[in-house]
């Protein structure tokens, strides 16, 4: 499972990133983190069109192109 960040700058998105891990680690003895980063100028609000795309595929009817 992954969850996805986007943000404006590098250092908004590592602020989050270091938030929920001090969040995980307050309950946790461990914590494991993973980062995969996909960096695109010019790309912005990506999260938003790449979900309507996929609630618009499942809510195609069989046949639909």
């Amino acid at each position: 499972m992954f969850t996805v960040i986007e943000g404006d700058s590098w250092a908004e998105v590592m602020a989050v990133v270091e938030r929920a891990v001090e969040a995980v680690a307050a309950r946790a003895t461990r914590v494991s983190v993973v980062i995969k980063a996909d960096w695109r100028s010019g790309v912005t609000d990506a999260i938003t069109s790449k979900t309507e795309s996929v609630e618009r595929h499942l809510s195609a009817q069989p046949g639909d192109a």
